[in-house]
C-alpha cells in the first residue's frame, strides 16, 4: 500500500527510523531529487532539491492496517499523511514508476519536465536561474520561451533545467 506523507524538514531522518520501528523493517521510498548548477556570480555550485519538497512516499504492505496507519499518524516527525490515499494507488504507483523511469545516478532528469504539458516555467539553472518564462512552441528536442521580450530556444539535452509552474 503506498502512502504519501508530509514531514518536518529538520526530521526526516528521525521519522525514516520511527516507521522503521513501527513497521518492524524498512519501507520502500520514493524521494525524486534534481542536481542543477546554480550560478553565484563567476562561481557555480552544484545544488540538491527535493521534488516534492517535504513530501515522502513510501511503501509497505502494512499500510493497509488501520491501527498501523492510526499510529503512523503520531510518530515523531511526521505533519500529517493525505488521505484519500487508498483509493488512488494507481496514480500513486504509476507517478512512482514515472520517477524511477526519469531517474538518473540517483537524481530525476530533466526529461522528467519535458514530457509534461505546461504554460510556464522558471529555470532553476544556467544563465537564465530564477527568471520566468512563457512556452511558445513545444518541439521534439526543442523549446521556444518568451522570457519577458525576448525569445529564445532551449534545447532539451543541455543543462538548463527548469520547472513548470
Amino acid at each position: 500500500m503506498w502512502i504519501v506523507v508530509k514531514y518536518k524538514t529538520k526530521e526526516l531522518n528521525l521519522l525514516l527510523n520511527n516507521i522503521k520501528n513501527l513497521i518492524g523493517e524498512m519501507p520502500e521510498f520514493c524521494v525524486p531529487k534534481i542536481k542543477y548548477t546554480k550560478c553565484f556570480g563567476k562561481k557555480n555550485k552544484i545544488e540538491e532539491s527535493l521534488l516534492l519538497e517535504d513530501y515522502l512516499i513510501c511503501y509497505h504492505k502494512r499500510f493497509s492496517d488501520k491501527l498501523t496507519l492510526f499510529k503512523l499518524k503520531y510518530l515523531k516527525g511526521i505533519k500529517y499523511y493525505l488521505e484519500g490515499f487508498l483509493n488512488q494507488q494507481n496514480q500513486i504507483q504509476s507517478f512512482v514508476a514515472y520517477c524511477k523511469n526519469h531517474e538518473h545516478n540517483g537524481y530525476i532528469s530533466q526529461d522528467f519536465f519535458n514530457d509534461t504539458n505546461f504554460k510556464k516555467g522558471k529555470f532553476i539553472s544556467g544563465p537564465f536561474s530564477n527568471l520566468v518564462f512563457n512556452i511558445l512552441e513545444n518541439k521534439k528536442n526543442k523549446l521556444k520561451v518568451l522570457i519577458g521580450d525576448f525569445k529564445t530556444t532551449i534545447n532539451y539535452r543541455k543543462d538548463c533545467f527548469y520547472l513548470p509552474i
